[in-house]
């Protein structure tokens, strides 16, 4: 697909003006590591998000060319927009909030943690970065038992951020942060975080922020 999808992503980077692509790139951080970003090349843009959405990289880049504007590309090159980005739809039209697993009419999720109150919002980066700076040793088993990640992304995120285990953790968690959307709330990861192997301050952490 291979072939077809890198020509139309490169296409369409080519037909953004230097400053358009900067901002391309500042725009994909919340999916992509800055690191990654910051000096790519139109080329190497490409072969990033290749990499990172396999068969879904230009319904991603035409949710972020929507952001910059740029409907005339998404039309041009037909790229699909079945889906929006986490970051375009922060909530439903309708004003539902998003979905928290667990019982809702018990006030309580699963394992006994009690439920968060109406409304409940996602998780920030910074907030993120607190829990990632009171993980341990274990962030690979909390990864893949807990968090429902690929080993061979948790070793990308070793080799990415070498010598830095607070990073690992925050880019561990982001990971799934992503992929949950507008569900990675508080109580979201307290009910993957039950189970875990974890200083028991994690989870009294985590049990504050759901009073904020």
């Amino acid at each position: 697909m291979a072939k077809d999808e890198r020509g139309t992503l490169l296409e369409v980077h080519q037909a953004l003006p230097e400053e358009q692509f900067e901002t391309l790139k500042f725009l994909m951080e919340g999916q992509v590591p800055a690191g990654l970003l910051r000096s790519a090349s139109r080329p190497e843009l490409c072969r990033i998000l290749l990499q990172r959405f396999p068969g879904n990289s230009l319904r991603v880049t035409a949710g972020f060319l929507r952001q910059l504007g740029r409907l005339d590309l998404i039309q041009r090159f037909q790229l699909p927009l079945e889906e929006q980005i986490p970051e375009e739809t922060p909530w439903e039209p309708n004003g539902d909030t998003p979905k928290v697993r667990g019982d809702p009419t018990s006030g309580r999720l699963p394992g006994g943690i009690p439920a968060p109150p109406m409304n409940p919002r996602r998780l920030t980066e910074k907030e993120l970065m607190l829990v990632a700076k009171r993980l341990g040793k274990e962030w690979q088993e909390v990864g893949i038992l807990h968090l429902g990640l690929e080993q061979s992304r948790l070793e990308q995120i070793q080799e990415e951020n070498p010598g830095n285990p607070v990073l690992w953790n925050f880019e561990m968690l982001r990971e799934w942060w992503r992929r949950e959307r507008q569900e990675a709330t508080v109580s979201r990861l307290l009910s993957c975080l039950e189970h875990a192997r974890l200083n028991p301050g994690i989870l009294d952490f985590l049990q504050s922020l759901q009073g904020d």
